[in-house]
């Protein structure tokens, strides 16, 4: 860990301990109201006094300390945007000296089979990953039947006072089966044109 993630670390430990602080001021503030208010219920003016002083000296406080936090966590920002500036510019010292040997070797058949297989590789990725998709779908599915999907639903809107049946009947949901049959459809092809 750099200097600067150390400091930055540290700007938000503190802005946390800040808020937390502000938060507690505030706390205080309404238990110092509460204080107030029961002793002008019962006739005491100068305990009164004492409260009210003391509550306008915690909301004083708490919005002092917001203040610290909100300065203290701008700081922070700035710390963060100097941290990833760092990292981008090392990674584009990395991409710019492999640019630089792939500009000296300029292969174009290379680079043209590298960007072929990559292209391969992610259309097999996205066909892997609609099938697994598709499969996990219908095990869902299959896994929880739309009668008990209903009858919670009635359940629920039961207890909550909530007419449900008849929005029910008039939203079905299409059957898994069907859902399925397209998707397999469109997997098909996309395998299809990947084997030719």
């Amino acid at each position: 860990m750099s200097g600067l993630e150390k400091a930055l670390f540290n700007l938000k430990f503190t802005t946390k301990q800040l808020n937390r602080q502000a938060q507690k001021a505030g706390k205080d503030e309404q238990a110092e109201r509460a204080k107030l208010k029961k002793a002008l219920s019962q006739g005491h003016q100068d305990v009164a006094r004492i409260h009210a002083q003391s509550a306008i000296s915690k909301q004083n406080q708490k919005l002092n300390l917001l203040r610290l936090g909100s300065r203290v966590d701008s700081v922070a920002s700035r710390v963060q945007t100097a941290v990833t500036m760092r990292q981008v510019t090392s990674s584009m010292m990395g991409v710019t000296k492999g640019m630089d040997s792939a500009m000296k070797t300029m292969d174009l058949e290379k680079i043209s089979a590298v960007m072929d297989r990559f292209e391969t590789q992610f259309e097999d990725l996205d066909v892997a990953t609609g099938y697994y998709e598709n499969a996990t779908s219908s095990a869902t599915a299959v896994g929880t039947p739309q009668e008990d999907v209903d009858r919670l639903m009635s359940q629920v809107a039961d207890e909550a006072g909530i007419e449900m049946s008849q929005e029910m009947d008039a939203q079905k949901v299409p059957s898994a089966a069907n859902l399925e049959e397209v998707k397999e459809d469109g997997l098909g092809e996309r395998l299809r044109a990947l084997r030719s």
